[in-house]
């Protein structure tokens, strides 16, 4: 199927790593142009040139989602350089795995600045410009903790949470638009490499621990697919929900996790 996504301009945050330096790879195949808005602008650039191997166009912008004049300057490098943002991909995360009771407040708040006020200010950065064209996708990555709740990670879960019910009330408001929003909800996702991984503590084991070998085998016992997600498996939900394909889906929560979530 011809998704029809050649040419158009794509901004994912946190696109240097894992799930996200998935979702650029995935969007450079289908000759899209993609605009990698990372903290780590030089593993953003590693991606960007990837990407250009591949048949797209990529460009590495630096930014600090949970700053909005950071944001906001993304954006309009975006728009001086492409002209359009047709879909937004907000992936940035972090999580630190901890009991409750003895997370540091400051977790607490970059987990919350990162992961939730990372998707206000970049949805709001980009809806002016999407709500005067009148059209725009926007993809934003949940996670099943948000779904059901998880050991250990109980305020990511909250954020993650609180993604899923704006994304529902942004589909309701922006619909009238021509816009659709969407949430894909990872499970565990390993990245190809450490070198892929972006921050360690982003893919620690439910209990804390690295992801050894033999720790990925024993977690995959949990899916009923017996495997831990890969980078493409959540490209691929991002791709077809970018597309026109998928033009009249909105407000939608989809889980990418092997069954591990069936809701």
């Amino acid at each position: 199927m011809d998704l029809n996504l050649a040419g158009k301009t794509v901004v994912i945050t946190g696109g240097g790593s894992n799930i996200g330096r998935g979702m650029v790879l995935a969007f450079a195949r289908e000759k899209a142009r993609v605009v990698i808005a990372d903290i780590d602008e030089s593993q953003g650039q590693k991606v960007a040139r990837e990407a250009g191997g591949l048949g797209g166009k990529a460009v590495a912008i630096k930014v600090d989602v949970t700053d909005v004049d950071s944001v906001t300057a993304m954006v309009k490098k975006t728009l001086e350089q492409f002209g359009k943002i047709d879909i937004l991909v907000n992936n940035a995360g972090w999580v630190m795995d901890r009991l409750f009771i003895e997370k540091p407040r400051a977790e607490w708040e970059k987990e919350v600045n990162i992961n939730f006020w990372g998707v206000i200010n970049c949805t709001r950065a980009a809806l002016d410009h999407m709500i005067e064209r009148k059209y725009g996708k926007i993809i934003n990555i949940g996670s099943d903790a948000g779904r059901m709740g998880e050991y250990r990670e109980v305020v990511y879960a909250g954020t993650k949470g609180g993604i899923i019910a704006m994304s529902k009330a942004l589909a309701r408001e922006l619909g009238r638009f021509g816009i659709n929003v969407n949430v894909v909800c990872p499970g565990t996702t390993m990245p190809e490499s450490l070198e892929h991984s972006g921050e360690l503590s982003m893919w620690k084991g439910p209990m804390g621990q690295i992801f050894t070998t033999a720790a990925q085998e024993k977690a995959a016992k949990l899916y009923p697919l017996r495997r831990l997600g890969k980078p493409e498996d959540m490209a691929n939900l991002a791709i077809f929900l970018a597309s026109d394909a998928a033009g009249y889906i909105t407000g939608q929560t989809i889980s990418v996790s092997g069954g591990y979530t069936m809701m």
